[in-house]
C-alpha cells in the first residue's frame, strides 16, 4: 500500500487530494495515450480540519470525501492519496545491482535506522531502482522515502470511514511531476532542456517544485495562501469566514476591494515567489528559470499571471492538466475547467491508475 515512489501493479483508482481547505476528487480513464475524465468533485472543508496539511479532524474529513463521491458519482471505490513533502525523508543510496526487490526490501529495512530519524516501528518506507551508480557500475541508486506511520494512516482513516480503500499512498511532489511531466510539459511545449518552475499555490501553503531533465531539482513548502486574503476581507469587511470566502469567489465586495485588498495580495503573491526562486538560486548551480507554471486555487485569479511575468521577466502560463483530454458527458466541463489549475495533484494521483 505505501508506494510512495514505487511503480506497483496499475489498478483503477480516483485521484484523491486533501488539502487544508478542500477535497479535490479525480477519476480518470485512457485509450492509448489519451485520458479521459470520468468523474471530478470539489469540496470545501470544515475550518481547521486540515491544518497546514495534517488531518485534524478525520470525521470531518470523511465526510467531505464522501461529499466529493456523491457530487462526482464516482463508482471506483479504491483510492490514490499524498503526504505533504514536507512529511516525507529521501534519501539516495546505493546497493547491490544483483539484488532482487524482496533482497532490497529486506537490507534497507535492516539498515533503514542509518538514514531515518525515528523510530522504525512508526514510519512507512518505501524504494525505487533510480538506475546504475555513476561511481560503481556494481551498484544502483536507490531513492529511499519514508514518513510517519501517522500520516499514512490518518488519511486511510478518513478514506475507509467514507466507505473507500486507500491502495495507493504517494507523495505530493511526485504527484505534481506526473502530472506536469505527462500533460503540462507537452501542453506548452516545453523542452526537457528546460528548467521550469511550478509554483503551486493553495489556501494556506506555497509549494516551489523546480524540474529539468525529467527530474525534480528542488522543492520548498511555505506558509502562505489564498486564506491570507480571505482574513484581510475579513478583517476589511466585518464579514465571517464563510461571508467573505463566498464574496472573494461570487464578488459583490465594495467598489474599493480591487485597488485596496486584491492589487496588494496579487503584489504578495509575486514577492512570494520571488523570495522562493531566490531561496532556489541560493542553494542549487542554477541561476535562472526558463518558465514559471502556475497552478493552485490562487493561480487563476484574474490578471495574476500577468503579473508574475511582468515582474519576473519569465514567461509564465496556469497550469490546465485537462487542456487536451476529453470530458465525460457527466462531468460540468465549465465547472473543470475553473478548478484545472487546482487539480494537479489529483490528477497526478489518479494517472496511477496507469502506471
Amino acid at each position: 500500500m505505501f508506494g510512495l515512489i514505487g511503480t506497483k501493479k496499475p489498478t483503477l483508482v480516483l485521484g484523491l487530494d486533501i488539502s487544508s481547505s478542500s477535497v479535490k476528487l479525480l477519476e480518470l480513464s485512457k485509450a492509448g495515450d489519451n485520458y479521459k475524465v470520468e468523474s471530478y468533485a470539489v469540496a470545501s472543508l470544515p475550518p481547521n480540519a486540515v491544518v497546514e496539511k495534517n488531518i485534524n479532524d478525520v470525521e470531518a474529513v470523511a465526510e467531505t470525501i464522501g461529499k466529493t463521491v456523491d457530487i462526482a458519482r464516482a463508482k471506483v471505490k479504491s483510492a490514490a492519496l499524498a503526504v505533504a513533502g514536507s512529511a516525507v525523508i529521501t534519501k539516495v543510496i546505493e546497493m547491490d545491482k544483483n539484488l532482487t526487490d524482496e533482497q532490497m526490501e529486506l537490507q534497507i529495512s535492516l539498515e533503514a535506522d542509518q538514514y531515518i530519524p525515528y523510530p522504525l516501528d512508526e514510519v512507512a518506507i518505501d524504494f525505487e531502482v533510480e538506475g546504475e551508480s555513476e561511481s560503481n557500475p556494481d551498484h544502483v541508486e536507490v531513492l529511499l522515502a519514508a514518513c510517519r506511520m501517522e500520516n499514512v494512516e490518518l488519511r486511510s482513516d478518513a478514506l475507509e470511514a467514507a466507505n473507500l480503500q486507500a491502495k495507493i499512498v504517494d507523495v505530493e511532489a511526485y504527484a505534481l511531476q506526473r502530472s506536469f511531466e505527462s500533460l503540462i510539459k507537452q501542453q506548452l511545449n516545453l523542452g526537457d532542456d528546460q528548467v521550469v518552475a511550478v509554483v503551486d499555490i493553495g489556501a494556506t501553503m506555497t509549494t516551489l517544485s523546480v524540474f529539468n531533465e525529467g527530474e525534480t531539482k528542488y522543492t520548498r513548502e511555505q506558509l502562505f495562501g489564498g486564506k491570507q486574503l480571505t482574513e484581510e476581507i475579513q478583517r476589511r469587511y466585518g464579514l465571517s469566514v464563510e461571508e467573505a470566502g463566498l464574496a472573494k469567489k461570487q464578488g459583490g465586495l465594495p467598489d474599493d476591494y480591487e485597488q485596496e485588498v486584491l492589487e496588494p495580495f496579487k503584489e504578495a503573491v509575486t514577492q512570494q515567489i520571488t523570495r522562493s526562486l531566490q531561496f532556489f538560486f541560493s542553494s542549487s548551480p542554477y541561476n535562472d528559470v526558463d518558465f514559471i507554471v502556475l497552478a493552485g486555487g490562487v493561480s487563476a485569479m484574474p490578471g495574476l499571471c500577468d503579473l508574475v511575468q511582468e515582474r519576473l521577466g519569465t514567461p509564465t502560463a496556469v497550469a490546465n492538466p485537462f487542456a487536451n483530454m476529453a470530458v465525460a458527458s457527466k462531468v460540468n466541463s465549465v465547472a473543470l475547467g475553473n478548478d484545472a489549475p487546482a487539480m494537479m495533484i489529483a490528477c497526478g494521483l489518479a494517472m496511477r491508475s496507469f502506471s
